[in-house]
Parts: C-alpha cells; sequence; structure tokens
C-alpha cells in the first residue's frame, strides 16, 4: 500500500490540530523554546508536591477526606517516577556523550 507524502503530512496536521483544540491549547509548542518548557513541567512537578504535602497534613490534622489525599500522594508519586525516569534518560544520554570518540 503506497502513501502519498502530502496526504501522509495533511493527515497528521489535522490530527495535530485536533489534539491541540482538545487539550485547550491555544499556542503551538513548537514555538516555545526549551527552557521554559522545562521551567513549566518543573512548577508543574512541585506544584504536584505541594498539593500531596498540603492534603497529607490536612489529614493529620483530621481536616481532609481520605480520598483526596490517597489521590494526591497517587499523583505525587507518579509525578516522582516521571521525574526519576527522565533524569535517569538524561545521564543515560550524557554517558553516551561522554563515550563518544573525539
Amino acid at each position: 500500500m503506497a502513501v502519498n507524502f502530502s496526504d501522509a503530512v495533511s493527515a497528521y496536521n489535522r490530527i495535530a490540530g485536533q489534539a491541540k483544540t482538545d487539550l485547550g491549547q491555544d499556542q503551538d509548542p513548537v514555538g516555545a523554546d526549551f527552557a521554559s518548557t522545562l521551567r513549566g513541567v518543573a512548577e508543574n512537578t512541585l506544584s504536584t508536591m505541594q498539593n500531596a504535602e498540603t492534603k497529607t497534613l490536612m489529614a493529620a490534622s483530621g481536616k481532609a477526606d481520605v480520598t483526596d489525599v490517597v489521590t494526591a500522594m497517587s499523583e505525587a508519586e507518579v509525578t516522582l517516577q516521571t521525574v526519576v525516569a527522565v533524569r535517569d534518560k538524561v545521564v543515560q544520554a550524557y554517558q553516551e556523550i561522554l563515550r563518544m570518540p573525539i
């Protein structure tokens, strides 16, 4: 089955446009630089961790629902696992660069 290149590109652009509207994003993610993307991810991670800590403290004082605490802790755990996985990949890439011959 042969696929026309222009048809594939237009299909990709159509799906990308749908995904952008589904996520509610108005700005083009291609225009964002890496530093601002990384900063946004770090801020999001910090916010998730702080939310879990706040919910835990509220539970300790008896002011939070157990379901909310468990949900916040689960989100924090997944976020931490993601951060560790990304860190491991960055370290692995750095080690590969160090092994390259000059």
